[in-house]
C-alpha cells in the first residue's frame, strides 16, 4: 500500500515527498503525482514512484490512486474551481481504498471571514460527506509569501500593507510539509482537524524592523486602508480580483484570523518551528549576494 501526494510539482508537495523519504520510508511506497511526470525524474531517479494525476482528469486519478493506503491532497490553485477538484479527488481515493485522506487546508476554515479560505470550507464540507477518513491540515501563512518581496523591499524602503498591528503565526514552508509527511507516515490523525502556525507571531510592522536589521538598511512599515492597498496591487499590476483578495488578507490579519496559538505545528514536527529572523537573514544574504553579481 502506498503513500500519495499530489501536487508534487508544487514546492510543498515536493517537499513532503522528501520529508517521507528523509524519515526513511522506502521510495517504492511513495507516490509522487503531478501533472508532468517528465519534471520529477530526480525523484523517479531515488525510487518514487512518480505518477500522473490531474484533478480534471478522472482516469488519472483512478490510475494515480491505485493501491493507496493514505493520499495527501495539495490544495490547488485553480480558484473558482478547487473545490470541485479536490472533492473529486478525495472520492477518487475513497474508491481506491486509501484509509485516509488529508487536505492542505486554511486557518480555522469552518468559521472564518477571510476569503480565501471559502474554498477550503467546501472542500471541508464536501469531504466530510463522502465519508472517507480524513485529517485537515489547516496550515497558516508562509514565510515565504513575504521572503519572496524581499528584494523589491530593499529597493523602495517600505513595506506597504493594511494589517495595522494584527498578528500573523506564519511559519516555513518546509515545516508545512514536515507536518503532513507527519501524518502521512504516522498513526492516529483520523478525524483530526490540526491549526497549524509558526511558534511565534509577528506584525508587519516587526517584519519591517527584522528585514531593516538583517540587511543594514532603512525599511519601514506603511500602514494603508484596505482599498488604498488593492489600489497599489493594481498599480503594480496585479489583476484587480487577485488585488482583492490580497487585501482581504490584510483585513483579515488585521482581525486576528491569521493568529494561531494551538501549538500544532510544533507538536507534529516533534520539535520547534523555524524562526522568522532566520527566513529573513537567508533571503536578504541571497539578495544581496545577487545584487553584488
Amino acid at each position: 500500500m502506498s503513500l500519495v501526494v499530489t501536487g508534487t510539482g508544487g514546492n510543498l508537495g515536493r517537499l513532503v515527498v522528501e520529508n517521507l523519504l528523509a524519515r526513511g520510508v522506502d521510495p517504492r511506497r511513495i507516490v509522487a503525482g503531478t501533472r508532468d511526470v517528465g519534471a520529477l525524474s530526480a525523484l523517479a531517479g531515488q525510487g518514487v514512484d512518480v505518477r500522473r494525476i490531474d484533478f480534471d482528469d478522472a482516469a488519472s486519478l483512478t490510475a494515480g490512486f491505485a493501491g493507496a493506503e493514505k493520499v495527501l491532497i495539495v490544495s490547488g490553485t485553480d480558484f473558482g474551481r478547487r473545490v470541485e477538484q479536490h472533492v473529486g479527488a478525495a472520492r477518487a481515493a475513497r474508491d481506491a481504498g486509501a484509509a485516509l485522506v488529508a487536505y492542505t487546508s486554511a486557518p480555522y476554515a469552518d468559521t472564518t471571514d477571510l476569503q480565501l479560505a471559502a474554498e477550503h470550507r467546501g472542500t471541508e464540507e464536501g469531504i466530510r460527506e463522502i465519508g472517507v477518513p480524513f485529517t485537515f491540515l489547516r496550515n497558516g501563512w508562509y514565510f515565504e509569501n513575504y521572503t519572496s518581496q524581499i528584494p523589491v523591499w530593499l529597493e523602495t524602503g517600505v513595506i506597504v500593507g493594511s494589517a495595522g498591528e494584527g498578528r500573523i503565526s506564519a511559519a516555513a514552508r518546509s515545516d508545512y510539509a514536515e507536518a503532513a509527511a507527519a501524518v502521512l507516515a504516522g498513526e492516529g490523525h483520523e478525524g483530526a482537524v490540526y491549526e497549524l502556525g509558526g511558534d511565534t507571531s509577528f506584525t508587519l510592522p516587526e517584519l519591517a524592523e527584522q528585514v531593516a536589521t538583517h540587511s543594514g538598511r532603512a525599511v519601514v512599515y506603511r500602514d494603508v486602508t484596505q482599498a488604498e492597498l488593492e489600489a497599489v496591487l493594481t498599480g503594480a499590476g496585479v489583476p484587480a480580483p487577485v488585488a482583492a483578495v490580497l487585501a482581504d488578507a490584510d483585513r483579515a490579519i488585521s482581525a486576528g484570523r491569521l493568529l494561531i496559538t494551538t501549538g500544532d505545528l510544533a507538536r507534529l514536527i516533534g520539535h520547534p518551528t523555524a524562526p522568522l529572523a532566520d527566513a529573513v537573514a537567508a533571503t536578504v544574504a541571497d539578495a544581496t549576494a545577487s545584487a553584488a553579481s
